[in-house]
């Protein structure tokens, strides 16, 4: 991508107060948005740059929005031309999650019970004005391993029966999140800034929610739990998710449905990171595929997986699943 400035960008910043302002681009992620650190006056500002037709950044200025009305940490929306892509927001700083631990090892439990604490919060609270979660949106997504990954690896696979094992699988969660929490569906520890990194007590900001949705709350323990860009150990999983049950009493079929949304999310993913590979042109999502994969296992052997753990036995045998690993020679 260009390291030009996008068109436009002085004609925003023109009606705000930060006209003039030092631009400076930051690392993008995996989708069509641009970020830029603003500097003015010893004061910094986040401006995301999300160009129709590929972004919309109107579902994020929606749960921005609801997020901070409702207590939870977004960044606070300073100006915005949805039409155009131009949102402005304030500076959550450098210090995400991620790297704040690869640093810290040592703070990794007290960080990873603040995230885990924020999102008992974020489920007290009504679910959000989001669509819902629903069979459709989950197959959809699961079909995305039979869609990229599969043919990338030379695995003709029954699609049919890939889709009724799903359903199977899932539908006894579907009640149970009616009327459910708002999902953000990318919690995790590069999503999730400190903003006042050295101070145990200090807050942690939100962002890329953009696609929230009304769900089951065990969705974005996975995401943080199972985390598909760093490892989280089995010990820390287990005992997060003690303390999420100790505050939220989330009742006897919690660890079931955990199960089926890591197994879910985790095929999704494995489908993702294939498809960014093969279709856009980003390898370096190839090399987390193993990670997800393993956890993936660990899901399937859950007894709440047997219909889709069937499949796999049936269409990728466990002697081929541990050859390839999630790995696409």
């Amino acid at each position: 991508m260009s390291d030009a400035l996008p068109e436009g960008i002085h004609q925003f910043l023109g009606d705000t107060e930060w006209e003039g302002a030092e631009i400076a681009p930051l690392v993008g992620d995996a989708s069509f948005r641009r970020y830029f650190r603003l500097r003015m006056g010893g004061h910094s500002a986040m401006l995301m740059h999300a160009p129709p037709p590929h972004e919309d950044p109107r579902p994020f200025l929606h749960v921005a929005h609801w997020l901070e009305n409702n207590g939870l940490c977004a960044p606070h929306i300073l100006a915005e031309d949805a039409v155009r892509g131009w949102v402005l927001t304030e500076d959550f700083g450098d210090h995400r999650m991620r790297e704040w631990i690869d640093e810290y090892p040592e703070d990794e439990r007290h960080v990873y019970a603040q995230a885990i604490d924020a999102l008992v919060q974020l489920h007290r609270l009504p679910p959000g004005p989001f669509l819902p979660y629903d069979m459709a949106i989950y197959r959809r997504e699961v079909d995305l391993f039979t869609e990229w990954y599969c043919p990338a690896v030379g695995l003709d696979v029954d699609v049919r029966s890939w889709t009724e094992a799903w359903e199977e699988a899932l539908e006894p969660l579907l009640w149970r999140q009616d009327p459910g929490v708002t999902v953000l569906r990318d919690y995790h520890a590069e999503n999730i800034m400190l903003l006042e990194p050295g101070k145990l007590a200090g807050a942690q900001g939100l962002i890329d929610f953009q696609d929230a949705l009304v769900g089951h709350p065990a969705y974005d323990l996975v995401s943080l739990l199972q985390d598909a860009r760093r490892d989280v150990s089995e010990e820390l999983e287990h005992e997060m998710l003690g303390r999420y049950r100790a505050a939220a009493q989330p009742g006897e079929h919690f660890e079931a449905d955990y199960a089926r949304l890591g197994a879910q999310r985790n095929t999704k993913i494995v489908g993702i990171f294939t498809r960014l590979w093969k279709r856009d042109g980003k390898p370096r999502y190839l090399d987390m595929i193993p990670r997800v994969w393993a956890a993936m296992e660990r899901d399937l052997a859950h007894e709440a997986m047997a219909p889709v753990a069937r499949w796999f036995d049936a269409n990728i045998p466990q002697s081929l699943r541990d050859e390839l690993g999630g790995t696409i020679a």
